[in-house]
């Protein structure tokens, strides 16, 4: 995580008031465990939780200084403002893209940049997302993303209903990366 860079990520949360009437679980504790969990492949925050448990004398070298509760990890994730990753992650993904600026195209056989589409459907609890039905009984959004093959970066996210095209995403990538 030294890489991240949390001094940038403080600056992120500084400017949302991210860790305003925060006593001990801060953003970074946050992103620290829901980063682990993506690492580790841990699904929910019951399990997040349990693997945090299981490691209990390990915490202090990831950087998380307190024990993590899965009421204080829901808790983290329902209330803070979710612009404080969104903007962390677009600086990442431009640092990430200056790393690959350099890179030789004929490394990959590539002249032009090539990209790669792909939409996931997630499904969601209608009683609880009833602003984006699916189907009669089931509720979905749809994560449309453009990766640049180069790098291997995204360039372009979308999330729409779960009824929207994969093909008209197309049209909202090109308008917005040109």
């Amino acid at each position: 995580m030294s890489l991240v860079g949390s001094n940038e990520f403080n600056r992120h949360v500084k400017r949302c008031k991210g860790n305003y009437r925060i006593r001990s679980f801060s953003c970074w504790h946050q992103f620290l465990c829901m980063s682990f969990g993506q690492l580790a492949k841990k699904d929910s925050l019951r399990d997040r939780v349990l693997c945090f448990e299981s490691h209990k004398n390990k915490l202090y070298h990831l950087g998380i200084t307190h024990g993590v509760s899965r009421s204080n990890l829901a808790e983290a994730n329902e209330k803070r403002d979710y612009r404080i990753y969104q903007d962390f992650a677009q600086h990442l993904i431009s640092e990430s893209r200056l790393l690959y600026k350099e890179t030789d195209d004929t490394e990959l056989g590539l002249v032009n940049n090539i990209y790669a589409i792909a939409a996931s459907t997630i499904d969601l609890c209608l009683s609880v997302f009833w602003w984006t039905p699916f189907r009669k009984a089931k509720a979905a959004i749809k994560l449309h993303t453009q990766i640049n093959i180069k790098c291997g970066i995204p360039t372009f996210i979308h999330i729409s209903d779960g009824k929207y095209q994969e093909v008209n995403s197309l049209d909202i990538s090109c308008r917005r990366c040109g």
